[in-house]
């Protein structure tokens, strides 16, 4: 019954607005994900916006049925994590969005007015565009917050990784996969099932099918729409399966079928190259100290931006940072006066980061907002060291962060998808096995 009912409420929520306009075509409802609605036209543009984009990558398309499936179990993941991202306060304000609009045509060469009419001229709606963007960086948010944040790698483990990869010295290499995802405590038999299936894929792949073709219609991996190429990488930064998988492989050789918590994986070798330790590298250093307002059910974005401005006057006035850092700071930092030290290249998230670089010394910033909130930041000093002998142990404990913030993501989206209400509608209800 209850069941039923939450998809009584999703498909009156969506004719609600039309009740008493004048007759109109009827939009097909293809997947209920909890109180929300995936209908047919926006699977369709979906699947017409990646094919577009498979087709400028030369890459083989599935048949659109199979890939409509496809396309369509990603959006119900996508979804509930929009979902929990707005339940759980996790949100992109307009500014954020519009500074984000404006590095995205910097980096076509183009002002933000041309970005815009160049992709309406390829037939894209802005809008639908800005909500894009605005949904990926909120789910990169919910990601640093609920995943990346809480991962620690501890100075045993950098110990035992250091051992076990010193015979691959910097080698990368090129790799593409195929996952198929089971549910949080699959059963047996849905275990078999998604068995034969990888079985039947391997099968197609080792006799000569495009393996591009074969990820793009068929994995569950948010980079199945690269079939599923993960790029240059060295060895020690794959997921440990894969890297243990591909060790002896030549370059065009396949793994067996993989089995992890996640699901069942297929992995290609596609090239390989390096191998030598790199020359020695300087990186710079940052001493920075920070304010930090936490967003909450009782503080908005705005009245924690509205606070920091306020502060922000005030030091600008001559209170000192450090003072105004101990009275109004949220962070752990703040009896030290909001000192976090010095900070290496990739020590904070990528917003703090890129706010924290841009900064003349002693400036204090405007407010800046990361998924732990917002922040006023200081730069105290700034110095270029030669870390060739700490170098390994940075690179060692940055492969063993990325690995388990892999796995940590994979599990929390898993259980997202398994805890929520989904009901795929025909023609694809019948695809889940």
């Amino acid at each position: 019954m209850k069941r039923q009912i939450r998809t009584l409420l999703a498909s009156i929520a969506l004719l609600a607005g039309c009740a008493w306009a004048a007759p109109q075509p009827i939009d097909a409802i293809v997947a209920v994900v909890n109180d929300e609605v995936i209908t047919a036209r926006e699977l369709d543009l979906r699947v017409d916006q990646a094919s577009q984009q498979l087709k400028k990558q030369g890459t083989q398309l599935p048949p659109r049925e199979v890939f409509a499936r496809q396309m369509l179990e990603r959006m119900v993941y996508e979804r509930v994590q929009l979902q929990y991202a707005r339940e759980t306060s996790v949100r992109v304000d307009d500014a954020g969005l519009e500074r984000a609009l404006q590095r995205v045509a910097e980096n076509n060469k183009m002002t933000t007015a041309q970005f815009r009419a160049a992709l309406e001229k390829d037939g894209m709606s802005w809008s639908l565009f800005r909500e894009d963007v605005r949904n990926e960086m909120t789910l990169g948010r919910l990601r640093e917050r609920e995943v990346e944040s809480r991962v620690i790698v501890t100075d045993a483990e950098v110990d035992a990784f250091l051992a076990a990869q010193s015979a691959t010295g910097n080698q990368e290499i090129m790799v593409a996969h195929i996952l198929l995802r089971a549910p949080d405590a699959a059963t047996p038999q849905q275990w078999s099932k998604l068995q034969q299936r990888a079985e039947s894929l391997l099968a197609r792949a080792q006799a000569g099918e495009d393996f591009a073709k074969l990820a793009a219609g068929n994995s569950d991996a948010p980079d199945a729409l690269q079939g599923g190429n993960l790029g240059w990488r060295r060895v020690d930064r794959l997921p440990t399966l894969y890297a243990d998988a591909v060790r002896l492989l030549q370059p065009g050789a396949l793994t067996q079928v993989l089995r992890s918590p996640a699901g069942l994986h297929i992995v290609k070798l596609l090239d390989s190259r390096g191998g030598a330790d790199s020359a020695p590298v300087s990186v710079q250093r940052t001493h920075v100290r920070h304010i930090l307002i936490k967003t909450s059910e009782t503080v908005s974005d705005a009245e924690a931006r509205q606070r920091l401005e306020q502060l922000r006057d005030r030091i600008q006035r001559g209170a000192d940072f450090g003072d105004m850092a101990k009275r109004h700071s949220n962070d752990g930092s703040a009896p030290k006066g909001g000192d976090l030290g010095w900070i290496n290249p990739g020590d904070t998230v990528p917003d703090f980061e890129r706010a924290m670089d841009a900064l003349p010394i002693n400036e204090v910033s405007q407010p800046i907002q990361s998924p732990f909130g917002w922040h006023l930041i200081q730069v105290l000093e700034r110095k270029t060291e030669d870390v060739s002998g700490e170098r390994r142990r940075n690179q060692a404990r940055g492969a063993l962060r990325e690995r388990k913030s892999d796995e940590a993501f994979d599990d929390f989206v898993r259980q997202l998808r398994d805890r929520a209400f989904v009901e795929l509608r025909p023609p694809y209800a019948t695809a889940q096995p």
